[in-house]
């Protein structure tokens, strides 16, 4: 596997200046932001799709610098029910998408997206509890009429480009679990697979090795965020998991996100290494870095420094002992 890292860390810098940065880290892949969260500092869309010639820099400028791009990111909510918000996140995606298949990066990162409680709502909503009733049919209705029937056409045109869609499990939005991944993926097509991140899993109480193997076998990982979670559980037995304090609370909330190997120790991320690699992951640990207590640069350098002794980065040989 590659050690990577989510560029849109160093949204303070030039274009250049972040590949030669990254470079000298000692990362071998860059995923860079189209648009939506990410912004797209680094990524002029629809220059790059007008133009050859630009695409053939952009392109040219990374691979000078040894490295490669994991995977385009435009991570919004495609199904919101403010009609404007909706339809710009569907627009980046597909472009994306398009980008992604002239430039052969073979993937595409986001998010489910999460609908509103009718055609009428305004605001998203998130059902996490079956009772009241009211909150499972708008679950089924935002399923049925929204999440599937949206997600076949992505699936479609993806596969048409031959760009797969890493969906981030990430709370707030329909597909944030391994059984909501693989139940949107048996709806549409094998072009729909997760951008596994444990610190999101971990918080929810999902084991990320067991959610490595439940996704593994069905080859539903398409990319991997590296990024770690600590949680306290006398701040849990206060506030519980859904907490909502900001996350610069860091003192009483429940949980934060951490860089590598702050949250869980080294030993835990080899063994999630090796879970990837068992279950047949071979692609990008790419460094997500959202932790509050550490700059941007000393996260990002500990967290390439962790993930650097831990990581398998060659296949196998033959086994040549047995």
């Amino acid at each position: 596997m590659k050690i990577g890292v989510f560029s849109v860390l160093f949204q303070d810098k030039q274009f250049e200046e972040m590949l030669d940065y990254v470079a000298n880290a000692g990362v071998k892949m860059v995923e860079i932001g189209t648009g939506g969260n990410p912004g797209n500092q680094f990524c002029p869309m629809d220059n790059l799709l007008e133009d050859e010639l630009q695409r053939n820099a952009f392109i040219e400028a990374i691979h000078q610098r040894g490295l490669e791009i994991s995977a385009f990111s435009c991570h919004n909510n495609p199904i919101s029910p403010n009609e404007k918000e909706a339809q710009q996140a569907h627009d980046t995606l597909f472009k994306t998408i398009k980008l992604a298949s002239l430039l052969n990066v073979p993937v595409v990162n986001t998010f489910s997206g999460v609908a509103g409680s009718d055609e009428t709502a305004k605001y998203p909503n998130w059902p996490v509890t079956p009772w009241p009733t009211a909150y499972t049919k708008i679950l089924e209705w935002q399923w049925e009429e929204k999440l599937i029937p949206y997600w076949r056409k992505v699936a479609e045109y993806a596969k048409s480009n031959d760009v797969k869609i890493g969906i981030e499990l990430h709370a707030g939005f329909l597909v944030h679990t391994p059984y909501t991944m693989l139940k949107l993926r048996t709806a549409t097509n094998e072009y729909i697979g997760a951008n596994l991140d444990p610190s999101h899993l971990w918080w929810q109480g999902i084991e990320p090795i067991a959610a490595i193997k439940i996704l593994g076998k069905a080859n539903a990982i398409h990319h991997f965020h590296a990024k770690d979670t600590y949680i306290d559980q006398e701040n849990v037995n206060m506030y519980g998991l859904t907490d909502m304090q900001p996350y610069g609370n860091v003192q009483t909330r429940a949980w934060t996100f951490r860089t590598v190997g702050y949250g869980h120790n080294t030993h835990a991320w080899g063994d999630m290494i090796s879970a990837l690699r068992i279950n047949g992951y071979d692609y990008v640990v790419s460094i997500e870095h959202e932790d509050p207590i550490m700059s941007i640069e000393e996260g990002f350098n500990k967290a390439v420094n962790n993930l650097k002794s831990i990581n398998i980065e060659n296949p196998a040989p033959d086994l040549w002992w047995t």
